[in-house]
Order: C-alpha cells, then structure tokens, then sequence
C-alpha cells in the first residue's frame, strides 16, 4: 500500500507534522517494498484553502491512504469520499507510525478529528 504522511522533515526519522495542511513534506512510503520518497507539499499558505491545496497534493502521489496527526472536516470529506483511508497517529516519527499500522495499532477515522477554520 502506498501512504502519504505529512512531515517535519525529509526522512523516515521525521516526526509527523501535526498540520496536514500546512506540512512542508509529504513522505510516501509503498508498504510493500520499503521504499519512499519525499515531496514538496506545495500550498500557498496565506490562501484559505491550504488544507484543499495538501488534499490534491496528496491526490498527484496516488496513495491509497494517509497517516496524520488530526484531519479537518474539509480534508477528511475530500480524502474519505475518494476511497483514500485515513488513519490517526497523535505523535512520533514516519517509521513509528509506519510500525505502529503494521501491527494494527493505528484507527482508521470516520470523522474529522478537528473543527474546521473560519475564514
């Protein structure tokens, strides 16, 4: 499985950015090989849909689901209704979370996890 994780930093040793939208690096991790790269997440962050901009950033990377801190309304409505999963990691690093949804430890959310934002 391919999945797409927001993150601090450039490698697996990077923590999860606790704000998809505003993640300077989405890391993709195919599950079955091990193997990853790093993207920009390019969003313009002064715009009020920075959240949206992630959301199709992660949509280029065809993943087939994501690891994040919290997840907003918007985000979790686009992502969810495009057969995107979604799980739930509060903290660590990518390769935490990465064994953590190995061993079954991670939820798989229904529902956004915060508000969203007024504008």
């Amino acid at each position: 499985m391919k999945i797409a994780v927001p993150a601090q930093g450039r490698d697996l040793s990077s923590e999860i950015d606790p704000r998809y939208g505003h993640a300077e690096w989405l890391i993709v991790v195919d599950t079955e090989t091990g193997k990853f790269n790093v993207q920009k997440n390019r969003v313009d962050q002064s715009a009020s849909i920075f959240g949206l901009q992630t959301v199709q950033n992660t949509f280029e990377l065809d993943v087939e689901a994501v690891i994040v801190n919290n997840i907003g309304p918007n985000a979790f409505t686009v992502l969810n209704t495009s057969g995107i999963k979604i799980f739930l990691c509060q903290s660590g690093t990518i390769k935490q979370a990465l064994a953590l949804l190995e061993a079954g430890k991670l939820k798989e959310v229904d529902h956004a996890t915060v508000k969203g934002h007024s504008f």
